[in-house]
């Protein structure tokens, strides 16, 4: 099957039934969400997500040239924002890769002098499929909504932590490569982390969050039974931020996102956050999924919500978000 006719699935599907039974979750009460006064900046976002997102970056398929603009990208708005690299530089290199591919992985140090031993992962794929080998008038799989939307999310978090220093826990800002060829930036990672004996919290994955849902929720996450963190973001944002979708479910979303390299890894809270639905979008691995698709105001609005859910999770004294038994 041509990839410009792929059915609308942002991850390779297993089929499995439903839990029609699990509701939206609402705010709680036991905890006042945090105030942020940091406000995100449509044109910051419209600018980035363009950029990385253009024809310049020839679809950014793993290990081309194409995806080397989109990496030298990435370090300079690191370097930009005084995200410091967490390795030698912000280059991982992908040890299961037949041609050099690299992950580029930043580090904001916690404030806190015990809490910042504990790291939260805020990550999302900057890779696509590159070109359409096929003669045609487009030819470019930009990969606007997968993944340059939540690659756009992830680096304004990094901007406003590295702007507020808010975060008593460490946080790792990662874009991983290789996603489309099997998750294989986040495995060959999470190898050199274990070594480490990396001492992660939680994972925030973002994935295709480029247009809104018509939902009373503002997006879902996958592995929604497995832990705590729906919960607790609502509780964080006091509001309806993340709701069950049972397709999600239905087709194992939890297992074909890079947030289930680090969870067989490390058995911790690791989840994807996406707004892409089965019924909002109909440009998946299409050569349209392009920048002027993309909802502006509704990314915007997005990542300006989760700012006090991720700002408390790197906060509290305690590491609230837990799996469930």
């Amino acid at each position: 099957m041509k990839k410009h006719c792929l059915i609308l699935l942002p991850f390779v599907f297993l089929a499995c039934k439903s839990n029609p039974s699990v509701a939206t979750v609402s705010p709680a009460t036991d905890s006042k969400p945090v105030e942020v006064t940091y406000k995100v900046k449509e044109s910051e976002v419209s600018d980035f997500l363009k950029k990385l997102s253009s024809d310049e970056m020839e679809g950014r398929e793993t290990g081309t040239k194409g995806i080397e603009k989109a990496a030298v990208f990435l370090e300079d708005f690191f370097k930009q924002n005084k995200v410091k690299p967490y390795f030698v530089s912000y280059r991982d290199t992908l040890t299961n890769f037949k041609t050099p591919a690299y992950n580029i992985v930043g580090v904001i140090e916690g404030t806190d002098p015990v809490l910042k031993k504990e790291y939260v992962v805020l990550s999302a794929h900057y890779d696509h499929i590159g070109l359409e080998k096929k003669q045609q008038p487009d030819v470019v799989f930009n990969g606007a909504n997968d993944d340059a939307s939540g690659v756009t999310a992830v680096a304004e978090l990094a901007k406003y932590f590295s702007e507020t220093k808010s975060n008593k826990r460490s946080i790792l800002f990662v874009f991983f490569a290789g996603e489309e060829k099997g998750l294989l930036g986040s495995k060959s990672l999470v190898q050199k982390l274990k070594k480490q004996n990396f001492n992660l919290y939680t994972q925030l994955n973002i994935e295709m969050i480029g247009v809104p849902m018509k939902r009373d929720y503002l997006a879902y996450i996958t592995g929604f039974d497995k832990s705590n963190m729906a919960q607790k973001i609502n509780e964080y944002t006091g509001k309806k931020t993340i709701g069950f979708l049972p397709k999600e479910a239905e087709y194992k979303l939890f297992y074909r996102s890079d947030n289930f390299s680090f969870y067989e890894a490390f058995k911790k809270p690791c989840q994807s956050i996406s707004t892409f639905d089965f019924e909002n979008f109909d440009f998946y691995h299409h050569v349209s999924d392009e920048f002027k698709v993309m909802d502006i105001p509704h990314m915007t609005s997005f990542i300006q919500e989760f700012l006090p859910a991720v700002t408390k999770i790197t906060i509290t004294p305690t590491e609230e978000i837990t799996m469930n038994n």
